[in-house]
């Protein structure tokens, strides 16, 4: 049982009691991972932290250094740790609980392994209750309480009551399908305005195509105006404008 604020200062107790020399720690985010690593680096406990934001090449390198004992502690997320195989792992601690409560099982499934023994820590606060009973309903009994001396909890975690219900399998999501007809949704403009479909009936061929047509004279061979309607039209005739300022002035003659 711990307060949240205590879990990394017992997380350190916990190794320096024990004398730990190689222990897995898991945690929810990448930057708990981090700030959980420094932390660990200030104790003079040698940590580093693996998650998706780290590259592969220093994820290898801090599994080896992991494996060889160069470091104590790898703090790892459920997405860096799944396929990390580490022979002979004695300890597992769980510095935050998953929301998933399988992830859980295949995180204390990496102690353990092959006829060896090992053991799995979890630092519950208050708020993880929730998590802790889904994983207790899951595993069918209740996990071992302890208080770690000098950190007694301020916000206790409520007792647990053994859920022993059945749980019901996920409903796979029903895959989305199109609207009637076939027809999807209507592709919007940046203006917000859905496209129109457009229209699949023919077109109607224009009355003086038709006309031309009939009368066996190409598109081609019709004279075309400025305007390039098809339409011949006679052009206007330029005529002189005239001003107040002609009208008004006397004729002179020479």
């Amino acid at each position: 049982m711990a307060d949240k604020k205590q879990k990394p200062a017992m997380l350190a107790k916990l190794i320096d009691d024990g004398n730990w020399k190689q222990v897995l720690v898991f945690c929810k985010t990448k930057h708990g991972a981090n700030r959980l690593a420094r932390f660990l680096e200030g104790k003079k406990i040698t940590a580093l932290a693996i998650h998706g934001n780290k590259s592969q090449g220093a994820r290898t390198k801090a599994l080896e250094h992991f494996k060889t004992g160069q470091i104590r502690v790898l703090v790892a997320t459920d997405i860096a740790a799944r396929g990390l195989d580490i022979p002979q792992l004695p300890q597992v601690v769980n510095f935050d609980l998953p929301h998933v409560s399988e992830d859980y099982v295949h995180r204390i499934g990496r102690t353990g392994r092959a006829g060896e023994t090992g053991k799995a820590y979890s630092l519950v606060c208050a708020d993880e209750a929730k998590e802790l009973f889904g994983i207790e309903r899951l595993i069918g009994k209740l996990i071992n309480r302890f208080e770690l001396d000098g950190f007694k909890p301020v916000n206790a975690v409520p007792e647990s009551k053994l859920d022993t219900r059945p749980i019901k399998p996920k409903k796979p999501k029903k895959p989305k399908q199109p609207k009637q007809g076939g027809q999807e949704k209507a592709n919007t403009s940046g203006h917000g305005r859905a496209d129109k479909p457009r229209s699949e009936k023919p077109r109607k061929p224009r009355r003086f195509n038709a006309q031309r047509n009939a009368e066996g004279e190409s598109d081609k061979s019709r004279p075309r105006n400025g305007n390039g309607n098809g339409k011949n039209r006679k052009p206007r005739a330029n005529k002189p404008r005239s001003s107040k300022s002609q009208t008004n002035k006397p004729q002179q003659s020479a």
